[in-house]
């Protein structure tokens, strides 16, 4: 059976079952397209089918996106891998646990070493303190938000652990602090404009292509309302809100604020495969795509570098995929790989949290992939 037919009874069969309600699952190898489709519907109710073109809200997959962004910075001379956070925001000013002041690096927000988390506690403070994780709306800007964790003492000293994490949200605000302007705005100058990346933004460039969200349900996804909270049976706990793209007041979060379609995103992940050009060194490529964590791990048998995930010992993760291959995802719905050995990247982009990005959906795509 070929990759082709793998491919399409793995998307047939969870559209069938409900899972799934729209993806574009898109397969590149040696630079060309081994597999491209569109199936399901944007918007099942309204019957509108999933386009190459739609838009998805991006989640996570807004973190390699503002990571190149700063590493194509760093590379240009305005910052630097070893800077501390608060040279560049006095208002963020984090404690340790033991209540001593913490320096924060812009490494330690790349690796998500960094002693923050993804905590959904600091969402139900009371209002003057709960902090906003950029996925649910706020009126907050940056400052506002953030430097209410100046209250609040980090979960481990820098360096000591890893933990998913707001982290690339405080990267941000490095971003925007450092451009002097705004997040977009360095985004599209380093990365979204070098690569025509034209619908990758902190807005929606064409609303009539946006996917509207869905949620797991059971038996079939429901539509997402808003605000939303996943069940506890979920993976992920932290409330959505699917209007925040729409509300310019909203920080612009950079862990999780991003829109765009699949063809901008493998336009990035393509660059960064192979090495880069255009937007950063081949070295600064090569290091972000490296393990930067040491001994520690982000799941078992993976490392983690700037820009996601790195499988270091592929029978430990339970994956075919080669040695050095980097992945992540976003929560709305996306997962994505890069196995630099056999020269490949695969993207699946769904409009269904949380089964598209952690469900049996990506992992049954990754293995249709690698079998033979």
């Amino acid at each position: 059976m070929t990759i082709e037919h793998r491919l399409n009874a793995v998307i047939d069969e969870a559209l069938q079952s409900g899972r799934i309600t729209g993806t574009v699952v898109l397969a590149f190898q040696y630079g060309e397209p081994i597999f491209r489709r569109t199936a399901g519907f944007a918007d099942r109710e309204a019957g509108k089918p999933v386009a190459f073109d739609t838009i998805f809200r991006l989640a996570s997959v807004s973190k390699p996106i503002v990571a190149a962004t700063a590493l194509a910075m760093i590379d240009r001379g305005l910052m630097s891998l070893s800077d501390s956070v608060s040279a560049h925001l006095p208002w963020f000013r984090p404690r340790m646990p033991d209540g001593a002041a913490a320096n924060i690096t812009i490494h330690h927000l790349l690796t998500h070493t960094s002693g923050l988390t993804y905590d959904p506690a600091l969402e139900h403070l009371p209002a003057d303190l709960a902090v906003n994780c950029g996925l649910s709306n706020t009126d907050l800007d940056f400052e506002a938000n953030f430097s209410r964790l100046n209250h609040l003492p980090l979960a481990f000293t820098p360096g000591a652990q890893w933990n998913y994490s707001i982290a690339t949200d405080i990267l941000g605000a490095v971003i925007a602090a450092v451009r002097g302007s705004s997040l977009e705005d360095a985004v599209v100058e380093y990365v979204a404009g070098p690569l025509d990346m034209a619908d990758t933004r902190f807005h929606v460039t064409d609303i009539e292509r946006l996917a509207t969200p869905y949620a797991d349900g059971n038996p079939v996804a429901i539509r997402m309302p808003d605000p939303y909270f996943p069940n506890g049976d979920a993976e992920w706990s932290v409330g959505f809100s699917p209007s925040r793209i729409f509300n310019p007041k909203a920080f612009q979060s950079a862990g999780a604020g991003m829109a765009g379609t699949a063809d901008d995103v493998m336009i990035l992940l393509e660059t960064l495969r192979q090495g880069g050009k255009g937007l950063m060194t081949a070295e600064t490529a090569e290091i972000g795509m490296s393990n930067r964590i040491g001994d520690l791990r982000s799941d078992p048998g993976c490392g983690f570098g700037y820009f996601g995930a790195v499988v270091l010992e592929p029978w430990e993760a339970m994956s075919p995929q080669s040695p050095g291959t980097v992945r992540w995802g976003g929560v709305y719905g996306h997962n994505w790989f890069i196995d630099p050995v056999r020269e490949l990247t695969v993207l699946n982009m769904t409009n269904n949290a949380v089964e598209g990005c952690m469900g049996q959906f990506p992992d049954r795509i990754m293995r249709a992939v690698y079998e033979e």
